[in-house]
C-alpha cells in the first residue's frame, strides 16, 4: 500500500524506485480501512476552524482601516497564507475518503498540491519572521524607536517570503501528475519523479528538512531564547527596583509559540526522513513501507492543525489583537451601549504588544 498526501512526502512507488513494479505490500489493511473513515471529518474541521479563524483575524486587521505596523503586517500575511493552505484541505479529505482515487482532474491535482506545498514554507517562514521582529523590539532597546521606517522592510520581507513560497513549490506544481493504480483500482494524484533520479530524494529532503523544519526551528528557537533571556534580566531589574512581578504572560506565550511548531511540524518531518531513507533503500521490507505510509498520513494531520493555532496564539494571545478588537467593537457598536467605566475598557486600552 502506498499513501500519497498533500505535503509532498511520498509519491507511488514505481515512480520512485528503479524497480517498475508496484509495491506489494499490503500488511495494515485494517489500518488503512480506520485512515480512510476517520480522517476526513477531522481535517474537515480544522479547516472549518482555520477559516473562520484566520478570516476574523484579517477582518479586524483590515475593518479599521488604520496604518498596519510591523507586527500587524506579519501577521495579516501569516493569517491570509494559513486561510489560503486550509482552503486545500477539502479536496485532500475528500481524496482520502475517496481512497486516494483522485476525482479533481490532473489540473487541480497540481494547483491544489502546489497551493498547500507553497503555504507550507510561507507559513513557517512568516512565523519566524514574527519571533525574529520580537527579538528585534524586545531586545533591542533601539529597535522600537525605528518601527515606523521598518514597515517597509516588513512588507519588503513578506513579498520575498511569497516569492520564495512560490518557488519552492515549482517542482509540485511540474511533477504531480494523475497515475493510475491498476492494483488498487484507482487514479491517484501522485508525484512522478523521473526513473532512477536519485538526486531527486537529496534535494526534496533538503527541501522538507532543512529548509521546511530545521533551519526554521533553530532561527525560531534562537531569537525565542534571547527573548527569554531579556525578559528575565528585565524581570530582575523590576523586582530588585519595585518589588513587582514577572511578566509570566510572555514567557508562557513564546513558550506555547515552540512547543507548538515542535508538535506540529516534527512527525512530518520525521516520516518524510523516514520515506526517504526508504527510497534511497537504506530501510527495506514491507514493515518499513507501512510505518512510513501510514505515518505520513496521521502526521500531515498534525502539520494542518497549526494552521489552526496560529491565529489562536500568534494573534488571540497578544494583546495587540485584542487592543484591536476593542477599537473595533467601539466603532460598530452604538455610543450608549459602550461602557465608559471599566477596569477591562481601562486595560484594553492601555495595553500593547508586549508579547
Amino acid at each position: 500500500m502506498a499513501s500519497w498526501t498533500p505535503l509532498e512526502s511520498q509519491s507511488f512507488n514505481h515512480s520512485l524506485l528503479s524497480s517498475p513494479k508496484p509495491t506489494s505490500c499490503e500488511n495494515a489493511p485494517g489500518a488503512w480501512d480506520l485512515l480512510h473513515r476517520a480522517l476526513p471529518l477531522p481535517i474537515i474541521t480544522i479547516c472549518c476552524f482555520g477559516l473562520l479563524g484566520n478570516s476574523f483575524v484579517l477582518s479586524v486587521l483590515l475593518l479599521l482601516r488604520q496604518r498596519l505596523n510591523v507586527a500587524e503586517i506579519y501577521l495579516a500575511h501569516l493569517a491570509a497564507s494559513d486561510l489560503v493552505f486550509v482552503l486545500g484541505l477539502p479536496f485532500w479529505a475528500k481524496n482520502i475518503w475517496n481512497r486516494f482515487n483522485w476525482p479533481f482532474g490532473a489540473g487541480l491535482c497540481r494547483v491544489v498540491n502546489g497551493v498547500i506545498k507553497a503555504n507550507m514554507f510561507i507559513s513557517i517562514f512568516l512565523v519566524v519572521a514574527i519571533s525574529y521582529d520580537r527579538y528585534r523590539v524586545l531586545v533591542d532597546p533601539m529597535a522600537s524607536r525605528r518601527r515606523q521606517r521598518q514597515r517597509w522592510q516588513a512588507q519588503l520581507t513578506c513579498v520575498l517570503i511569497w516569492a520564495v513560497g512560490g518557488l519552492l513549490s515549482v517542482p509540485t506544481f511540474l511533477l504531480r501528475a494523475i497515475d493510475a493504480v491498476p492494483d488498487l483500482n484507482i487514479s491517484a494524484c501522485v508525484l512522478q519523479f523521473p526513473q532512477g533520479a536519485w538526486a531527486w530524494h537529496f534535494v526534496r529532503m533538503v527541501e522538507l528538512n532543512m529548509l521546511g523544519f530545521l533551519l526554521p526551528l533553530t532561527a525560531i528557537v534562537f531569537f525565542n531564547h534571547h527573548i527569554l533571556a531579556s525578559l528575565r534580566r528585565r524581570a530582575e531589574v523590576l523586582r530588585t527596583r519595585c518589588g513587582g512581578p514577572t511578566d509570566r504572560k510572555t514567557t508562557v506565550l513564546i513558550f506555547t509559540l515552540v512547543v507548538t511548531f515542535l508538535v506540529c511540524w516534527t512527525p512530518y518531518h520525521f516520516f518524510a526522513f523516514v520515506d526517504f531513507l526508504i527510497r534511497v533503500q537504506a530501510l527495506h521490507g514491507c514493515f518499513w513501507e507501512d510505518f512510513s505510509d501510514l505515518g505520513l498520513q496521521f502526521a500531515n494531520f498534525f502539520a494542518f492543525i497549526n494552521s489552526c493555532l496560529n491565529p489562536v496564539i500568534y494573534v488571540f494571545m497578544g494583546r495587540l489583537f485584542r487592543t484591536k478588537v476593542w477599537e473595533l467593537y467601539k466603532r460598530y457598536t452604538p455610543r450608549s451601549s459602550v461602557p465608559t467605566s471599566s477596569p477591562h475598557r481601562k486595560e484594553f486600552l492601555q495595553l500593547s504588544w508586549r508579547n
